[in-house]
């Protein structure tokens, strides 16, 4: 027995599953997870001594790699001073500060623990805001899980909304709407639908939950026009997107300013943070200023502030690190994209983060993403991981290219890819 599988066989004895989130479990690839050990660059090792170049860099945040000698120092040096206050410190203003003057939609901007933190909390700043109990999401984008956000579509576009998850109620879900990715006429019907009644529209800019999809030209600005006119307020889950695609996340790529937008922890350089912003009158409503509340005893933790802020600054004082990212990105994906030609599979991408399907559908909503055949996908997960490759453990995550990943790494990946698809893995 390895010591991935003791550790397994023990932690299903005290947590549920046996993992503290659900994708850790491997189920999505029919085999049991790997427990990891320590990380460096653009690798990871598991507990058995085997090292694999990782394309997950803990969902997103290691954009730098891992384990990055200035953000070990940043985060050593601040929790020699202490781990937690639960009071006001000055990190808290560097931070903010460095976000509104990176991101232009954030006027101001409040600190939480977690991406699911952050999406919530903006909901109820858009509702207090607006007046309105309604929101509209997308079937396929994930934005952490809140009750009112593990929701699915049902049989129609209109129909009442049903509850995703054990343990929602009906009343819940019951203001929470969905609306086909990519379809703006959709969201239009439900404006017209219930009038004066939505507070929101959440998107992912890029959805990058149901594997990578991009928006089609002209629907984030259509969003943008949607709300502006209806009297809602458009709310950009840039979890995923934030400071991934650029300095100013995807509204600043595509040119769409949202009137809030979510974070998470690739403003901690991986620690347990989130934060919410927008406009200033909407921000003003978030007690202790305004009557919407919202609270966190370890939000704005200094460890974590200043590793983020020494990730963040780094981003802004090094701009060809976008490009070697992009270019990194382009080599595997596009690498990718060759080699499964005529095999069954699309590539999606976008920069520095991109996903493999195995559908021969060109993948832009749910319901494409959905085609995917996942035994195809466990199969080529547990290929490639044999080969020193470790992926996201599920068809429908996103493949992440850190500023660690080099001509090697990349290489070394397209030959396991090449292998798989040849027959020969």
């Amino acid at each position: 027995m390895t010591r991935s599988e003791a550790l397994f066989a023990e932690a299903k004895t005290l947590i549920p599953g046996g993992v503290n989130s659900p994708v850790r479990s491997f189920r999505a690839v029919n085999r049991e997870p790997v427990f990891m050990a320590s990380a460096d660059g653009a690798y990871i090792s598991d507990v058995d001594g085997n090292t694999y170049i990782d394309y997950v860099g803990s969902w997103g945040p290691m954009i730098l790699g891992h384990n990055h000698p200035a953000i070990r120092e940043a985060v050593r040096a601040a929790a020699e001073k202490g781990l937690s206050y639960g009071a006001a410190t000055e990190g808290e203003v560097v931070m903010a500060r460095l976000l509104t003057e990176l991101v232009p939609s954030l006027e101001m901007v409040r600190m939480v623990n977690s991406g699911t933190e952050a999406t919530m909390s903006a909901l109820r700043a858009a509702r207090g805001f607006t007046g309105r109990d309604k929101i509209i999401k997308f079937a396929g984008c994930y934005h952490g899980h809140s009750d009112a956000l593990l929701v699915k579509a049902g049989s129609g576009l209109l129909s009442e909304s049903a509850p995703d998850s054990a343990g929602v109620s009906k009343a819940a879900a019951a203001d929470t709407l969905v609306a086909d990715y990519n379809d703006l006429s959709g969201v239009e019907a439900l404006f017209k639908t219930y009038p004066e009644k939505i507070a929101a529209v959440i998107v992912e800019p890029v959805a990058a939950n149901m594997g990578v999809v991009l928006p089609v030209a002209g629907f984030l600005a259509g969003l943008r026009e949607l709300c502006r006119r209806e009297g809602a307020l458009l709310v950009f889950d840039e979890v995923i997107t934030g400071f991934r695609l650029g300095l100013s996340g995807a509204q600043g790529l595509y040119g769409v300013t949202p009137d809030l937008s979510a974070f998470g922890k690739i403003i901690g350089a991986g620690m347990p943070v989130g934060a919410y912003g927008g406009r200033r009158d909407v921000m003003e409503t978030v007690s202790p200023s305004g009557p919407v509340y919202q609270a966190g005893t370890l939000s704005g933790n200094p460890v974590a502030m200043a590793a983020g802020i020494c990730q963040l600054t780094c981003l802004r004082d090094n701009p060809q690190i976008y490009a070697r990212l992009h270019d990194a990105g382009t080599a595997l994906f596009t690498g990718l994209a060759e080699i499964a030609r005529g095999a069954g599979c699309v590539v999606n991408h976008i920069g520095s983060i991109g996903s493999l399907f195995f559908t021969e559908k060109p993948v832009r909503d749910y319901a494409s993403a959905m085609s995917a055949d996942t035994r195809r996908y466990a199969a080529y997960f547990t290929a490639l991981l044999a080969r020193g490759i470790y992926q996201a453990p599920a068809q429908f995550e996103a493949l992440f290219v850190s500023a660690a990943h080099g001509n090697a790494e990349i290489a070394k990946t397209l030959d396991a890819a090449r292998s798989f698809f040849a027959g020969r893995a």
